[in-house]
């Protein structure tokens, strides 16, 4: 009788701190290691070279916007040339539009007519994409849209989007998330996917200035979350949702900024503990524009990367292929610049973390244990000081001098003199700590 009560007693409390236990979160390290990711913006939109928000902005009816189901046939898509670009480029994983506002999928999926398959083309484009990006250990994270200007289940009444786009049923929100529950479902099962990411949860706020996750309603992002980790529990979520993260999310993004700046407006929130994202474009626009031709320049688009990783985040950098399925030559050239710059200089990009100081009007500092880098970006800087008391060593890296520093005993401050033949790009001094 005694042992039947100790055992009793020994099964009751291990059920009761199972029961307590919360679910692991998934172990972020190759991301927060890879430091470089190329975004992908690639739908129907495409077709009309105007950018991915043209159903809303011009507006499109609904009926009207469908016809493009027929004209959506990129022939020239090849998903080994996506993945190779983005590998000689460094990048280390890609985020692909699974599904944008438009709310056509660009996979196999059975919820919805509107989708690839039903396009001359035919063929599950995420499929090839995940299959390529396994093949060259490359990440792959889905972008998915919270927002849906084509369904009438999706509340648009309270959206602040998608107005002129035609429909007049009355919406049934129940429906909706039953629906984004069954689509994250297939994605989830049939792919190879490492993250989801996603985007429009400022569709639905109250507050204009989106200070606050107040909305007109509920995402469901509990529900939501723990079915992405039912399937896939080591898959990471992101939701660029302008706020600080909620529970459940695995990295914060930062839309056209480097966090911690708010230049663009869209990034007031605080900078939070998780690992860090900014996504930025090639040029001005997310999907193909024909128009656009304010493509940022290599040395632009490397001090982006700098800055970024100064912070601690990787950058997510948006190509719009166009409506062929072939990435602009323009953002080819670029991504294979940057590669190359990688190539010589990547260990003071990856795996690292932000080093002694925020990005300054000088540039950035990164770290890898002891080991310091300062990326000197501004050719017009004439001397630095930073509190380094214990510092071992100092150099550059790519500048064909001495590099000139003094320590100050008492302070423990260090004034490195930057001087010399600087690189046109980025000077790196590399500091070894005690």
């Amino acid at each position: 009788m005694k042992k039947t009560f100790v055992y009793l007693f020994i099964l009751l409390f291990i059920c009761v701190n199972t029961k307590g236990q919360t679910a692991k979160a998934p172990d972020t390290k190759w991301f927060e290691d890879a430091r470089f990711g190329l975004f992908i913006h690639f739908g129907p939109y495409s077709v009309l070279g105007a950018g991915e928000w043209i159903m809303n902005n011009r507006p499109v009816k609904c009926n009207d916007y469908m016809r493009l189901q027929q004209l959506f046939n990129p022939q020239a898509f090849d998903a080994k040339e996506w993945v190779r670009i983005a590998k000689e480029a460094g990048m280390k994983y890609i985020n692909f539009t699974s599904r944008h506002h438009d709310g056509f999928s660009n996979w196999n999926t059975q919820q919805s007519y509107w989708n690839i398959m039903n396009t001359p083309y035919g063929k599950d484009i995420v499929k090839q994409l995940s299959d390529e990006c396994e093949k060259e250990g490359i990440k792959l994270v889905l972008y998915y849209s919270l927002i849906d200007w084509m369904r009438s289940d999706y509340q648009y009444e309270t959206g602040r989007t998608g107005k002129g786009t035609g429909r007049t049923e009355k919406s049934n929100w129940p429906s909706y998330i039953n629906f984004m529950k069954a689509q994250l479902t297939e994605l989830l099962t049939n792919y190879n996917v490492a993250g989801v990411w996603f985007d429009g949860h400022w569709d639905q706020t109250e507050d204009k200035n989106r200070t606050n996750h107040a909305t007109y309603v509920d995402w469901h992002y509990p529900e939501i979350y723990e079915l992405i980790h039912s399937i896939r529990p080591e898959c990471l979520i992101a939701n660029n949702h302008h706020l600080p993260p909620l529970q459940g999310e695995s990295y914060q993004v930062f839309e056209r900024d480097v966090p911690g700046e708010n230049e663009a407006g869209y990034s007031g929130q605080a900078v939070s503990h998780l690992p860090l994202e900014t996504c930025q474009t090639i040029s001005a626009s997310w999907g193909f524009n024909i128009t656009d031709d304010k493509f940022k320049s290599t040395k632009e688009l490397l001090h982006l990367l700098i800055r970024t990783a100064g912070t601690g985040a990787n950058l997510l950098l948006n190509v719009g292929p166009m409506p062929n399925g072939v990435i602009q030559p323009e953002c080819v050239s670029r991504l294979q610049q940057m590669g190359e710059w990688l190539n010589k200089y990547g260990y003071t990009i990856y795996e690292t973390q932000q080093g002694f100081v925020k990005p300054q009007t000088w540039g950035a500092s990164t770290k890898k244990g002891n080991v310091y880098y300062l990326h000197i970006l501004n050719k017009e800087t004439e001397n630095i000081e930073l509190n380094i008391p214990n510092i071992k060593s100092a150099k550059w890296i790519n500048v064909d001098s001495q590099l000139a520093w003094k320590k100050d005993k008492k302070t423990g401050n260090v004034n490195f003199t930057i001087e010399g033949n600087l690189d046109d790009t980025d000077s790196i001094i590399e500091i070894v700590l005690k």
